[in-house]
């Protein structure tokens, strides 16, 4: 080691003094305003919550001590005055003028935390929002012999302090003056202070008034007593169309106490997607906390609204939505299970009501029967599906048919419901959202339930044989129907079913499309993928054409002559057959059919010039 090094590994290292973050409070404002809060409008719940916290404060040490909030909007200035515990001038610079800093968190205070609205120490920061400069008058009650104290801060992040003689703040409490910032004057006018603070303060515990207008609403309406359920109804259904501008179905009790949750759901009154995002109003300990809650309930019950207040979820640090941990999990379970109790309920005493809400929702039960055998169980006799016999239950079908049949695709079921129906075959048509799972799920629940997946076999073994003579004679037109439609990978059969107006029936199933789609797709590749496609060819049967041996057109093409005319009307009846079961059209069909067409108009106006 050289002298240099040793020296210097000798020398004492001084510790390095600590530096404070300088906070640029505009900046601060701006990431507020627009990252953190949705609105400006939350400073007025911040101011509401501040208030709330300090009676509440109060009222620990002083259970008689007074309860009130008094708000006082002029033109572009904002008054709010509360009874609370109020602050010392040691208080407002630990906690007014330091950033993130709240009395909620001192030591003394961790037990009761819960007690309070506001958790996080920026909550008088967002009044800058809105406000050019925020002066704060407190007097402490907890120390009544000091004087009220001052602070005023302005949006440049100066801030002063002074006390003022006893008679400027003479009872506890303290009171907040706004003076708005320009462009912003709309949200300190008094009717929109007082819409603002009806709708953040209607549940809030205290006396909170606008100038003399009463902001708080209490009992909330679902924790109030009525003279009859009918007139519990008609209270709810006016709170909800008020609320949310809809009057429900029907409204369901959200009371879990366990759960420290009070409120209810309302049930839509017309249908809406399982893929819309249900939002729901939640209240924390009385103030509103978001209009937009999406985690609040189960998937599956996305047909109702709820509104609700709650003192065991955690806010985020916006306070503007709910935090996901295990208390919302855990909240999210009961009231499932409640709504969950609501549909028994009904389906064990009011099938009548029941009725009527499945006629609108019978997609968000069926969504639930999916993963709870207990609640399809219950639903079984009430859920309705399209079927050969019509619009039945799973229950009703399953009595009258020893084998449940089913498809899996609309598409499917339109193709063969008529003719299936005709041979006295039952089909379910499971290409509803959810209605295949549950038909495969029926066994479980209803033991000695047999249930299979209908396929192009089992329609044509339902269809009668043709005579063996009568279908050796017809052996010439068939020859040319299967050559005809061979290019298209499909086979022709003859067999004689009903109706008689159908004169062919189009059958495939999943096998035998991807069996065409992987065919359709070696045709147009190039040489390596069409090897590649090849090579995964396998034994899937091919898309099926079924003449109708009884339909009297049949009869008349098996009987022409002329191999090109035979294979022009071939054509047709395939085409008319893929049209009849809605199918999509590939563009080889477009073109068969465009064919046919051309080809039937060309024979006719031939046959009329020879005639």
């Amino acid at each position: 080691m050289d002298s240099q090094t040793s020296q210097s590994s000798q020398t004492p290292q001084v510790p390095q003094q600590p530096h404070t973050f300088q906070v640029d409070l505009r900046g601060l404002v701006d990431l507020l305003s627009h990252h953190l809060y949705s609105s400006p409008k939350v400073y007025l719940r911040e101011l509401l919550q501040n208030a709330v916290d300090a009676i509440t404060a109060r009222r620990a040490e002083e259970p008689d001590a007074p309860a009130r909030v008094r708000l006082y909007a002029g033109e572009g200035t904002l008054r709010v005055e509360d009874s609370g515990v109020g602050l010392t001038e040691a208080d407002v610079h630990n906690l007014l003028a330091t950033i993130g800093r709240s009395s909620k968190r001192a030591e003394g205070l961790q037990e009761a935390r819960s007690d309070f609205l506001g958790q996080f120490g920026i909550g008088l920061l967002a009044c800058f929002v809105v406000a050019e400069r925020i002066r704060v008058v407190s007097r402490s009650a907890r120390t009544p012999d000091a004087p009220p104290v001052e602070w005023t801060a302005s949006d440049d992040g100066s801030y002063r302090v002074r006390t003022l003689p006893a008679d400027a703040r003479p009872e506890p409490g303290t009171t907040v003056y706004l003076v708005a910032r320009a462009g912003t004057g709309e949200w300190l006018a008094p009717e929109r202070v007082l819409q603002l603070a009806r709708d953040f303060g209607s549940l809030l515990p205290y006396d909170v008034r606008v100038g003399e207008e009463a902001v708080t609403d209490l009992p909330a309406p679902w924790d109030r007593q009525y003279p009859s359920p009918a007139n519990r109804r008609v209270a709810l259904a006016r709170h909800c169309h008020d609320l949310f501008g809809f009057t429900p179905l029907d409204s369901i009790e959200l009371n879990v106490p366990l759960a420290g949750v009070r409120g209810v759901a309302y049930v839509l009154p017309s249908a809406v997607s399982p893929a819309q995002r249900a939002t729901h109003r939640v209240h924390l300990k009385g103030m509103l906390l978001t209009e937009r809650a999406e985690q609040l309930l189960p998937d599956w019950a996305f047909f109702v609204r709820c509104v609700l207040d709650t003192d065991s979820l955690r806010p985020t640090a916006s306070r503007e939505s709910l935090y996901e941990d295990e208390t919302l999990a855990a909240v999210r379970e009961a009231l499932g299970e409640r709504i969950r109790s609501w549909l028994t309920g009904m389906a064990a005493g009011d099938p009548e009501r029941l009725g009527a809400f499945l006629s609108v929702h019978h997609l968000g039960v069926k969504s639930l029967a999916r993963h709870d055998r207990e609640m399809l169980r219950t639903m079984l006799p009430w859920l309705p599906f399209e079927t050969t016999d019509g619009r039945l239950s799973l229950e009703e079908f399953a009595q009258r048919h020893p084998v449940v049949h089913f498809t899996r695709t609309v598409e499917e079921y339109r193709q063969v419901a008529p003719i299936a129906s005709a041979q006295g075959i039952g089909v379910v048509n499971g290409g509803y959202t959810y209605d295949s799972d549950l038909v495969e799920a029926l066994p479980s629940v209803r033991p000695g339930t047999v249930v299979t997946e209908l396929d192009a076999d089992t329609v044509t073994a339902h269809m009668d044989l043709v005579d063996p003579a009568e279908e050796l004679a017809l052996s010439g037109f068939l020859a040319a129907a299967r050559a005809k439609l061979d290019p298209l990978g499909c086979d022709v059969v003859l067999r004689a079913f009903r109706p008689l107006s159908v004169p062919a029936l189009h059958l495939d199933d999943r096998d035998a499309r991807h069996e065409q789609a992987r065919a359709d797709a070696e045709e147009q590749a190039d040489d390596l993928w069409a090897g590649i496609l090849g090579s995964l060819r396998g034994s899937a049967p091919r898309a099926r054409l079924v003449l109708n041996h009884l339909s009297p057109l049949v009869r008349r093409i098996g009987a022409l002559g002329d191999p090109e005319l035979i294979g022009t009307a071939t054509e047709s009846l395939y085409g008319q057959a893929l049209l009849m079961a809605q199918r999509p059209l590939r563009p080889a069909d477009s073109a068969l059919l465009n064919r046919a067409f051309i080809g039937l108009l060309e024979w006719a106006t031939n046959g009329e010039e020879g005639r």
